[in-house]
């Protein structure tokens, strides 16, 4: 590049015939090559050097504030730290050179990898039977909701309608209607629970699921699960996991040993595998042995000694999206069981409970819990004493380098009761007690700044290149 003169470009050295009559022109001369694949104009594509590029698309990352970069609080979401040894392990060559659209006989090492997994995830769970092809945590939801229509669909039965609690998630009404149920809201007691009374209620000959998340999405456990349980079983009904927050339960206690009979899992929540992003991930889905028939293809077995996929299965809901699901993350989430193992999984349950509560408990006097008890993976806390706004609070801690907490009320989600201003903030087990205090520091600064200079804090963020997109709010 450096004989080119400032005026001529490569494109120019390039053309049929130029001093540097290399690539393009013996190309272009080559009579393999269609007509319309040949391209005689200049094209006027920009010339920028290699470091150019580079520092660009650098500077641009280092403007997205990530869980490798400053605490990631963002409670309902674990944004957990992803290991780099799963990265080598996704990178492995047989793995990555995997093509979908390989004869199934010249996969049998992802056969293998599926086959230890399904067992894995199923062992975790408490479930019989597992399969890992949806694409992400909603995407097995929906697979799970699909098992239940088919399984009451087998039976005869009329059953059009979900319950929810109104602790849901959000995916759990849209999944549900994605699925073809009415979707009906349970609400909570005054402690943050289920309003088991209600419940009992809304148990009608109709109903084909409840779905739960417990911990609930407010943090806390659900400890009248085992009568939710046996109420939603003697209606005829089937009791639905959202997986989401099985990242506070892993090794201490199995949804199927609580009564669930489905359960999707958010293996970027649960498992350290990247958080989708709009990018590849997944959502396995698993099921109590009388459900196994209509699990989503592929499922893999192992027959005479060899793991393969199970093409007979005439019961299944069928494929919930082309080829064999996300590998790579797959296999991420395979290298985490196993460098975790059962002892590993339950210690990083232990400190993602333990983190919660010394934030809960340390910001306590500035913020303080909507529902005053323990909480488990994460803790709701009120902005009843803020001057502005919780979603001010959130918005100038952007400027101190870390990631604002979900805000609840005001517009942002839906909660139980009248939550105007409050935050869901979930640590995680992996950030430490050195990165706890200071993220209590902070919290701590701009407490005393919004009592003293409001209108500093409602101004926030002030050190973006994008400082505010809501001036209302």
């Amino acid at each position: 590049m450096s004989a080119t003169s400032p005026s001529q470009s490569i494109v120019d050295l390039h053309r049929p015939g130029a001093a540097s009559d290399v690539f393009v022109g013996k190309a272009l001369a080559s009579p393999s090559l269609p007509s319309f694949a040949c391209q005689r104009a200049v094209i006027g594509l920009p010339e920028v050097s290699e470091v150019d590029v580079v520092r660009h698309f650098t500077c641009l990352s280092q403007e997205s504030h990530g869980v490798d970069n400053g605490p990631y609080p963002l409670g309902s979401c674990t944004m957990k730290y992803n290991p780099k040894r799963n990265d080598e392990l996704a990178r492995l060559p047989g793995f990555l050179s995997a093509h979908p659209m390989q004869d199934v006989d010249t996969l049998r090492g992802v056969w293998e990898l599926y086959e230890r997994l399904q067992a894995l995830v199923s062992e975790v769970t408490g479930m019989d039977a597992c399969c890992l092809a949806p694409a992400a945590g909603a995407h097995g939801e929906l697979a799970g909701l699909l098992v239940i229509r088919k399984h009451f669909a087998q039976l005869g039965a009329n059953r059009p309608v979900v319950l929810v609690p109104d602790s849901a998630h959000g995916t759990n009404p849209a999944s549900a209607a994605m699925a073809g149920f009415d979707c009906r809201i349970v609400p909570s007691d005054l402690r943050g629970r289920v309003d088991i009374v209600s419940l009992r209620e809304m148990l009608t000959p109709d109903v084909a699921a409840f779905m739960l998340t417990n911990p609930s999405t407010l943090g806390l456990f659900e400890d009248q699960i085992v009568e939710i349980a046996d109420a939603v079983h003697a209606n005829g009904s089937l009791l639905y996991y959202d997986g989401a927050n099985l990242n506070a339960l892993m090794g201490i206690v199995r949804p199927g040993d609580m009564g669930f009979d489905v359960v999707h899992v958010n293996v970027h929540k649960t498992f350290s595998t990247p958080h989708g992003g709009g990018g590849p991930g997944a959502g396995p889905v698993a099921v109590k042995a009388a459900l196994a028939a209509y699990l989503p293809n592929p499922v893999v077995i192992r027959k005479d000694g060899i793991a393969q996929p199970d093409g007979d299965r005439p019961l299944s809901i069928g494929r919930m999206k082309s080829f064999h699901g996300h590998v790579g993350v797959l296999l991420r989430a395979y290298g985490y069981l196993r460098t975790m193992g059962a002892r590993g999984l339950r210690e990083a349950s232990e400190n993602a409970v333990l983190n919660a509560n010394y934030l809960q408990h340390r910001l306590a006097p500035m913020l303080p819990p909507v529902y005053r008890q323990f909480c488990k993976h994460e803790t709701l806390l009120s902005g009843e004493k803020l001057n502005t706004s919780a979603r001010q609070f959130a918005k100038r801690l952007i400027d101190y380098g870390i990631h604002p907490p979900t805000l609840v009320g005001a517009g942002c989600v839906y909660f139980p009761g009248d939550l105007k201003s409050a935050m869901l903030i979930e640590p995680t087990e992996t950030e430490t007690k050195a990165s706890l205090d200071y993220q209590v520091e902070i919290f701590e600064r701009v407490f005393n700044e919004d009592a003293t200079d409001e209108a500093l804090v409602g101004r926030a963020p002030l050190s973006r290149k994008i400082a505010r997109l809501d001036l209302k709010n």
